[in-house]
């Protein structure tokens, strides 16, 4: 027989049920609390690892004190209300449906009225807690401002309070203001729910001590605003309303006074709404919060926009012109360029002879590799091996080579993991862990075979190279995997590929002092859950003294140590003391800088090659109207050592975060002469910078508010809707004795194809270092853009000729860069145009030089050298018309009767092909080859004939799937 209790069966149930949850929940914290260790620990384990765990730790205490501060006053505040509500409750309560149906709800929540409270709270902490400390450099900075030592022209304020109060003090108001918004609808919900406001039955809608509190709430949301009001008045500096930003006339004769008459009567309706403690009536807050409401829509919005249309309108530039003037140079102190050197040029081009010659003599070298068209071809002959990758984008920078200092094109051979079908996971991580070799080549000429000529290259390394590599081993790089686990005793990481050894590769073992140790369970147990990769935790192939490798490529490992930079979007590889580095520009920025016109850092460097190419990143669309190159970073990427060195010893933002994180940051007299002499000026300041200058090089303020002189940045002429890059370029400017490595661009009119100036800052460390100077070409005859000299290489008929000749058996061409080179008192153009075979056994399916295209003044030439090319357009006294005859020239019989048979034979061929009559196709084309030559023939039988024919030439032949091939293709390498 069995006995049972009635209920005992459903009450055990229940209790277990009611077990479940707290069980449940508590494992939930359990498991949260281990994931939030285990990212706190193994990052703080990277930062001590590179030396800059008190940037960590800093960065962690900032955040803490953020996050319970603000999430402790948002709790209690609210709470506070919320209890004061309940307090306040009614003890009768009129019978009504309303009422009645709120009785349910209280019945409900009374019981567990702490608990829900409790838990609501401490969602509401978390949430602001939260928001708050992703906001710690604003309170960080704060703390340890430093002055600019420049007084805004308005307030008189130093710019360090636009800078770093300001945006501090509007962060307190935003947490403040958010708080009381708050309590007023908890508030009024609990009031609502206990019965102290009804919109039900006869009487008061709200008891006397709710309209109080809720008087109280209001009274200091209304004080709060003016505070914001009076706040509001220094914000007018970043004022959009004028042409120009910054406070314009409208701002400071209308809306400065208007806000700090808002904030007068902000004050007077607090005092009325708290005045409601005193007696019973809504009249005063009622008359005080429409006074408010009346007063910001006239004051604050008729008001100014009257003044605007009727004072400012009619005679807008005399009204505006101190505020444009004040705009101008505030914008060009925030972006550097206050010291820009505008100098007029190419009034006077040289004309003689033998001045030509002259010229000539100190052109120096030109740098034809393209290190954003070469990618495939180092990839395709230094490869080695399918699992070593080279960057889409190379790098130019400067080597002592045989004595001299040369423009080099430089890349890093770096490993992408196992070869295919031989991945596992100890190869991926632990075979296969480092890239091999620093590759160069001269910057100015290819070899015989028309392909980069290499100064290193060689694996393994040898004493013998021209430049110096003591460790070629690539750990730490812009293609390395996630984490890779080294150094383990008696491991063997592939060094590189030897066909010496049996087995076909030279390995080594790690023994730098990058990475972690992850020799003890326990650390194996937090990499695991941090990559979620149970192979760390169970591999026996990690052995003592093993080191994960983590966060490792350059810009990475510079904003971790660094977080208060913006980095460029194309770090570069240097060698110094035999060591490879990685060189990383850093910026400050700031939105803050008074008068000062803002951009979007992600719009401004937009080119070309940010759009097509991979290996250099984009910046975010942050907007900016302040920024510096503060510091110089550098990564060792052998043992991932970083260094920080202060560059602008003037830049009050990076003083503030020296003394943010002491000791991470090492003065610009530390930086190793070597090291400084790769510095170089970064691309994206610099296209910052040609942004600002394209409307700032304007001074004037009536010329500015015509905007009749402002610029723009060309269109890429080989990419179509992209604008075009910089180059770094060896350089002599018309005031300089000899040519320096410089940065350069130029600019056309807006919406007009001609060339309106050219940009050069120099790029070397020393007294020219950062120095802008404009040649702004003479308005009334400026030469042609980008654009139109790329048309002129298409159209000429020579040029034409030749390059469809490169175009012929299915090659294309692949235009490089379009240097522009100040020389002789014009402009040289010079472009290396590449070809690319479609592919096969015997050609190569990569960029090999072509020709060089050249163009001064309105002579274009072909060749296959620089050299080659300038003897063309240099070679007959006087510089050439936009005819391409020279002044007093004629062009022979012999060349005129070459120049029509060329003509002839290209419409020839173009009709041929149209028809698909590949045999007559074939004779147009010898037709073109034999006029090609006669037409050469013609120009060295008198040496006055010009280089180039006529501008009127058919239009460029279309490309022939089944034609001969030319016989001046270079050979296979």
């Amino acid at each position: 027989m069995t006995f049972r209790t009635p209920g005992f069966g459903r009450r055990l149930g229940s209790g277990r049920t009611r077990l479940v949850l707290p069980v449940l929940v508590a494992l939930a914290a359990l498991l949260i609390a281990y994931l939030v260790f285990t990212a706190v620990y193994t990052n703080w384990l990277w930062y001590d690892s590179v030396g800059f765990s008190s940037v960590y730790t800093t960065q962690l205490r900032a955040k803490l004190v953020l996050f319970f501060g603000s999430g402790l006053f948002m709790a209690l505040f609210v709470g506070a209300n919320v209890w004061t509500a309940h307090r306040l409750r009614p003890a009768y309560r009129p019978l009504s449906v309303e009422q009645q149906g709120l009785e349910r709800y209280r019945s409900v929540i009374d019981p567990r009225r702490r608990l829900i409270a409790a838990g609501l709270l401490t969602l509401l902490a978390v949430l602001t807690g939260s928001s708050v400390a992703g906001r710690w450099p604003v309170w960080l900075a704060f703390l340890n401002r430093t002055p600019f030592h420049i007084e805004d022209p308005q307030f008189h304020k130093d710019v360090s309070f636009y800078v770093f109060t300001y945006p501090f003090l509007r962060l307190v108001l935003g947490v403040v203001f958010a708080t009381v918004i708050l309590s007023i609808l908890a508030a009024v919900m609990v009031h609502y729910l206990y019965g102290g406001l009804r919109l039900q039955g006869p009487g008061d809608k709200a008891s006397p001590p709710a309209r109080a509190h809720l008087s109280v709430l209001v009274g200091l949301f209304v004080l709060l605003k003016a505070f914001a009001y009076w706040f509001d008045r220094y914000g007018l500096v970043h004022s959009e309303r004028g042409g120009t930003t910054g406070a314009s006339y409208t701002d400071v004769n209308a809306l400065l006074p208007a806000k700090t008459i808002l904030a007068v009567i902000a004050l007077i309706c607090a005092v009325m709404f708290v005045s409601n403690l005193l007696r019973r009536g809504m009249m005063l807050p009622g008359v005080g919060f429409t006074l408010l409401v009346l007063s910001a829509i006239l004051l604050g919005g008729v008001y100014p926009l009257l003044i605007q249309q009727f004072q400012v309108k009619p005679d807008e530039l005399a009204k505006e012109r101190a505020f444009i003037q004040r705009n101008i140079d505030f914008t060009r102190k925030a972006y550097g360029v206050d010291g820009a050197r505008v100098v007029p040029y190419g009034t006077r081009p040289v004309t003689d002879g033998k001045q030509l010659e002259a010229e000539r003599a100190k052109l120096g070298g030109v740098r034809l590799l393209d290190p954003n068209v070469l990618g495939e071809t180092f990839q395709r002959l230094q490869q080695i091996r399918p699992f070593y990758k080279f960057p889409d984008t190379l790098d130019v920078d400067r080597y002592s080579v045989d004595g001299k200092t040369i423009d080099t094109i430089v890349a890093l051979r770096e490993v992408s993991g196992a070869p295919a079908g031989q991945h596992s996971w100890v190869k991926d991580r632990m075979v296969y862990t480092h890239g091999y070799g620093f590759v160069s080549a001269y910057g100015d000429h290819f070899t015989k075979s028309r392909v980069p000529e290499f100064i290193t290259s060689a694996m393994p390394v040898t004493p013998q190279q021209k430049i110096k590599v003591t460790h070629p081993e690539i750990y730490f790089g812009e293609r390395s995997a996630p984490y890779s686990v080294v150094g383990g005793r008696g491991q063997q990481e592939l060094n590189y590929p030897d066909g010496t050894s049996r087995s076909g590769q030279r390995s080594s073992t790690y023994g730098g002092r990058g990475g972690v140790e992850i020799d003890s369970f326990f650390r194996k147990l937090m990499y695991s859950t941090r990559f979620q990769d149970k192979n760390l935790l169970l591999s026996g192939a990690i052995k003592k003294d093993a080191r994960i490798l983590y966060n490792r490529t350059p810009r990475e490992m510079v904003h971790r140590a660094a977080p208060w930079l913006t980095l460029d979007g194309d770090p570069y590889p240097a060698v110094v003391g035999g060591r490879i580095v990685w060189i990383v520009d850093g910026y400050t920025s700031s939105d803050g800088f008074p008068y000062s016109e803002e951009m979007s850092l992600g719009e401004a460097t937009r080119d070309t090659i940010t759009d097509t190419r991979s290996a250099v990143a984009r910046q975010a669309n942050d907007h900016i109207n302040y920024m510096r190159n503060s510091v110089k970073a550098t990564v060792d990427a052998y043992d991932g050592t970083v260094h920080l060195y202060q560059w602008d010893e003037d830049d009050p933002i990076t003083k503030t975060w020296m003394k943010v994180f002491k000791g991470t940051v090492q003065p610009r007299s530390s930086i190793p002469p070597e090291l400084e002499s790769h510095f170089r000026y970064p691309q994206d300041l610099f296209k910052v910078q040609r942004q600002i200058l394209s409307k700032y090089h304007v001074t004037d303020p009536a010329a500015f508010f015509s905007g009749e002189g402002f610029w723009e940045v060309p269109e890429d002429p080989s990419a179509k809707g992209k604008r075009q890059p910089p180059y770094y370029q060896s350089l002599r400017m018309p005031d300089e004795t000899a040519p320096n490595f410089a940065l350069t661009t130029v600019f056309n009119p807006n919406k007009n194809a001609q060339l309106a100036a050219f940009m050069s800052i120099g790029s070397t460390p020393g007294s020219n270092y950062g120095q802008i100077q404009i040649l702004e070409m003479p308005r009334n005859a400026q030469p042609d853009g980008p654009g139109l000299v790329q048309s002129s290489f298409e159209t000429d008929t020579q040029v034409k000729g030749d390059l469809f000749a490169l175009r012929q058996g299915g090659t294309k061409t692949v235009p490089g860069n379009l240097l522009t080179i100040p020389f002789a008192g014009g402009l040289l153009y010079v472009e290396p145009m590449y070809a690319k075979a479609a592919g096969g056994s015997e050609q190569q399916p990569y960029p090999f030089l072509g020709k060089v295209l050249v163009r001064f003044g309105g002579a274009v030439a072909a060749a296959d050298t620089v050299d080659q090319a300038l003897d063309k357009v240099l070679g007959s006294p006087g510089v050439p018309s936009s005819s391409g005859v020279p002044p007093g020239g004629t062009l022979t019989p012999e060349a005129e009767k070459a120049i029509s048979e060329l003509r002839a034979a290209v419409d020839a061929y173009e009709k041929a092909q149209r028809e698909g009559d590949y045999p007559a196709m074939g004779e147009a084309w010898k037709r073109i080859r034999q006029a090609r030559d006669a037409l050469a023939a013609a120009q060295q039988a008198k040496p006055k004939t010009p280089a180039v024919s006529p501008t009127t030439t058919p239009s460029a032949p279309p490309q022939a799937s089944a034609s001969p091939s030319p016989s001046g293709a270079p050979p296979s390498d």
